[in-house]
């Protein structure tokens, strides 16, 4: 694959992630996970319940969060991932050169 096209896919996936989250900050959406239940469940067996620890920021949508949780999930994936990858690669080349 030549580094042209990979810049090219880069800056799609930029512009279409830009885009995305200008729609969930520009539109009020309403997605709830179970974060959301939860608290709602609490709140309605115990009314005066006030949580110890507040959010430092909120995301303006449930898209935005969900987009985060995503992000996080392919950020460890890929550590996962190189990690695996490392060692295979390790043992791969102690294998070649005990042979050698």
């Amino acid at each position: 694959m030549s580094i042209k096209i990979e810049y090219i896919l880069i800056a799609a996936l930029i512009i279409f992630a830009g885009v995305f989250l200008y729609q969930t900050t520009v539109h009020d959406s309403e997605f709830s996970g179970a974060d959301g239940m939860a608290e709602d469940l609490i709140y309605e067996i115990d009314p005066d319940y006030e949580p110890i620890f507040e959010p430092l920021w909120e995301p303006p949508g449930g898209e935005t969060e969900a987009l985060l949780f995503c992000l996080q999930g392919a950020i460890g994936a890929l550590i996962i991932g190189l990690f695996f990858g490392y060692y295979y690669g390790m043992n791969k080349c102690k294998k070649q050169h005990a042979k050698a």
